[in-house]
């Protein structure tokens, strides 16, 4: 399915379920006929003289004046489902309209900015707008399950109730085929679903892209420190968790001379052959030679949180002098910035 102006709305992963069959109808009605519909008008039982009846009311058939399609005018296609895809965020389904209630007004702002962007970037056209509504033009759909092209407009709006902030998607208008029809509540649970997750979906996009953006600008600067672990003992610590200096790793123990043989990252292990570089690489980064014989060494990452402690131990199996953990403290440091910057 997608919709024009263009987006594709699979790549988005709001994917319609429908069944295995070859035309728009029978994908939306049921398999089977309709007789269903001749089937007699229902009557008042009527009891016995004289007789005493048990009466159940698990049984009991509700009265009133229902208002839905029957026969041909039931759509069978699973509803379409709300993607949860804004942290802290519920969703609200009521009379076919949907409604994102967020837990901080600047949770709504960011929301209410993607619902814009979004209509900006796709080129839909805004009938009016105003500081906390929208209401779109035509937006066209293209739908295997649809048997004519289809049109819909939106009302968007954001607000305060009481506390919450609610962002709230309604269809307003509906055409089939370039007709105008009656806006009915399964088109409404639909297609207010559908441009829901697209907003929803844009929402997440960003959030990733600008959490992944902000974790790349803490890697370019890594407070590194003499420390101890959980038992005491020294350890060099990072200031950074253990997933990203461990992303780093094997970019920064080549620049420093060792060459990675093994790594474990389960177990917190890499192991690495040492072999000092030259005049050159030390005064380029500006510190003194580390005192350490060339050879097989294995680096011990443990996880502190929002830290990684940082041990090394030789070939027997054996950790370090301190003296050699201090001296590579401010090798590590200026390593960590150097490739940063490249």
């Amino acid at each position: 399915m997608k919709f024009s102006r263009q987006l594709v709305v699979s790549t988005l992963a709001v994917v319609v379920l429908s069944a295995c069959s070859s035309s728009p109808t029978q994908r939306r009605q049921a398999k089977d006929d309709f007789e269903y519909l001749d089937t007699p008008a229902l009557r008042s039982w009527q009891s016995p003289q004289g007789v005493k009846y048990q009466y159940y009311a698990n049984y009991q058939i509700p009265e009133g004046d229902f208002q839905g399609g029957i026969g041909r005018d039931v759509d069978i296609r699973p509803p379409q489902q709300v993607l949860e895809l804004i942290p802290g965020a519920r969703s609200e389904r009521k009379d076919g309209e949907v409604t994102l209630w967020l837990l901080r007004q600047d949770e709504l702002d960011k929301v209410w900015q993607t619902a814009l962007e979004l209509v900006k970037e796709n080129d839909i056209n805004v009938r009016e707008q105003s500081s906390d509504s929208l209401e779109t033009e035509w937006v066209t759909w293209h739908s295997e399950d649809e048997e004519s092209e289809i049109g819909s407009r939106y009302r968007m709006t954001k607000f305060n109730d009481g506390g919450q902030y609610g962002f709230r998607i309604s269809l307003i208008d509906w055409r089939e085929g370039g007709k105008r029809m009656p806006v009915t509540t399964t088109s409404k649970e639909r297609y207010n679903a559908l441009m829901t997750n697209l907003v929803t979906a844009r929402y997440d996009s960003d959030m990733r892209a600008e959490a992944a953006r902000q974790a790349q600008e803490q890697l370019k600067q890594i407070p590194i420190t003499m420390g101890s672990d959980r038992s005491g003992f020294p350890v060099i610590i990072a200031r950074t968790p253990y997933n990203a200096l461990w992303q780093r790793i094997p970019t920064l123990l080549p620049t420093m001379g060792f060459s990675v043989e093994e790594r474990n990252q389960s177990q917190g292990t890499v192991k690495a052959k040492y072999s000092s570089p030259d005049d050159e690489f030390w005064n380029e980064v500006g510190v003194k030679p580390i005192n350490l014989k060339g050879g097989t060494y294995t680096f011990l990452l443990g996880d502190l949180g929002n830290r990684t402690s940082i041990n090394i131990t030789d070939s027997n199996g054996k950790p370090v002098e301190e003296a050699v953990l201090k001296d590579m403290v401010p090798v590590l440091a200026a390593i960590t910035r150097q490739t940063a910057e490249q």
